[in-house]
């Protein structure tokens, strides 16, 4: 008992002062970057290469962390049909996820009914080039598109792209394989458990510069869109962000107290992830965060592996949420009446098209105007009507579709019977943990693994079990400090 105290003083006395967290520094820069936004739109506008770059960055290494984690779990698991089982149970709830989202936008646009009273002419509503473009990429896609579109055209391609499905198929299918090797592929399930090690210290590397990219991300934004369109749509803005909260709060809340956790202090474990999303409007750059950060609170590599790059592109929430109140705003405001069975209708097709345009630019208003075509009932150039506050919602869109993901996770690993709950409590709320055992068939710890300082009372390596992969006791290497 005095051991383990001391170890938890020493690790106290080393853990670094908030002015030296990341998070703080980017919290700093973005109210920085509202400010230049604000005060000066045009150096604002100017700041907009710096936010890409640093995006930009974090995409380049998406893809082949995704790639790796998700072989090195299928490849050491000793049974793989508890791969598929985990793979369709987390498909499962990413459905029923989806419907709840959409149902709540549902009943929130058609309690409040803001639409009534815009009275707006859907063939005098302008439209801009680059809204035409998305409402022709969406008229002219099928509900069924991204069923075809998961396998893709080379091994190369959806590297190069970015496209996030394409490459989980891939990892999928090269993990079996792996797996069916036995022994012969031994040598290269190590050298994946060394590259994983090695994308992780080059995220940690980028991850230094996450104030930067935040700061210039926000200036931009607030620079071109301004705060008047805040206050022209404020109502539909203010609307959107409280029936997000609510979703969270109720639903996702809901779903944490049933595993006996709190969504609250979950919350508060992933606050470098959220300032990152919040800086950056996408919730891409926090994925492999995210994975981190579950692995170290216990869930299994493959679970994370399967479940979080997956619900990026099934688990979308706060897309679902967004789609619902938008699409019904537009038919409020273009005086379209809808009857409940036409608005269940709507629902359904969003269950297929919210799926369509995930990980595209401009993805939301791609799944939208697919919706609008698909039903014929509601003009899809009536999204011109919410086009200029779209920046302004994309922020909650990403904060809950990272936050529905998180939950997700740990609720597929609870399905699985692999969740350590109280584990997973003591990491959220602060706590030191001892160091999982790492995993069987290859040791990170002699495959030279360093991905930053470990905690004061962690051992150099642990002991060796089934199941994971992943050194443990250390948290991601970029989120000490800034």
């Amino acid at each position: 008992m005095d051991h383990h105290s001391t170890a938890a003083a020493a690790t106290a006395a080393t853990k670094p002062r908030w002015y030296k967290q990341l998070y703080f520094w980017v919290l700093t820069a973005i109210v920085i970057g509202i400010l230049v936004g604000w005060l000066a739109p045009a150096a604002g506008i100017a700041m907009e290469p710096i936010g890409t770059t640093f995006v930009n960055a974090m995409k380049m290494l998406i893809g082949p962390i995704v790639f790796l984690t998700i072989v090195g779990g299928i490849a050491s698991v000793a049974d793989l049909k508890k791969v598929g089982m985990t793979g369709l149970k987390a498909l499962t709830y990413f459905q029923i996820g989806t419907i709840c989202a959409l149902a709540f936008g549902l009943v929130a646009i058609n309690v409040f009914r803001l639409g009534e009273g815009v009275n707006a002419d859907p063939g005098s509503i302008k439209t801009s080039d680059s809204a035409a473009k998305l409402i022709d990429a969406g008229q002219h896609q099928e509900w069924w598109e991204f069923i075809t579109h998961i396998i893709p055209n080379s091994i190369v391609q959806p590297f190069v792209a970015g496209d996030i499905l394409q490459i989980i198929f891939i990892a999928v299918v090269f993990g079996i394989a792996l797996n069916a090797m036995g022994k012969v592929g031994a040598p290269v399930l190590d050298s994946i458990q060394r590259l994983t090690s090695v994308f992780f210290k080059i995220l940690s590397f980028i991850m230094k510069a996450a104030p930067l990219g935040a700061f210039g991300a926000m200036a931009f934004a607030v620079g071109k869109y301004g705060v008047s369109s805040l206050t022209s749509m404020g109502g539909l803005i203010a609307l959107f962000y409280a029936t997000s909260i609510l979703f969270v709060v109720v639903v996702l809340g809901s779903i944490m107290a049933f595993l006996k956790l709190n969504i609250f202090t979950m919350i508060r474990h992933l606050k470098e992830e959220y300032m990152l999303i919040l800086g950056t409007s996408t919730a891409e750059p926090a994925l492999p965060g995210l994975m981190r950060k579950l692995e170290h609170a216990g869930v299994k590599k493959e679970t994370v592996g399967l479940v979080v790059p997956t619900g990026y592109s099934f688990n979308l929430d706060g897309a679902a949420i967004y789609l619902s109140l938008a699409a019904l705003y537009i038919a409020q405001a273009t005086n379209t009446s809808l009857t409940i069975g036409q608005q269940l209708g709507l629902l359904a097709v969003m269950l297929l098209t919210s799926k369509g345009a995930a990980g595209v630019a401009g993805g939301g208003f791609i799944a939208l105007t697919a919706t609008l075509a698909t039903i014929g009932t509601i003009p899809a150039a009536g999204i011109m009507l919410i086009f200029g506050i779209d920046k302004f919602m994309s922020e909650c869109r990403a904060l809950v579709n990272f936050t529905g993901n998180a939950v997700a996770t740990l609720f597929i690993a609870w399905w699985d019977r692999t969740l350590d709950a109280d584990r997973v409590r003591r990491v959220f709320a602060g706590e030191t943990v001892d160091p999982l055992p790492a995993a069987a068939p290859v040791n990170l710890e002699e495959a030279g693994n360093d991905d930053g300082p470990r905690e004061a009372d962690e051992p150099a390596a642990g002991p060796v079990d089934v199941g994971h992969s992943m050194p443990a006791g250390r948290r991601p290497a970029y989120s000490e400090t800034a």
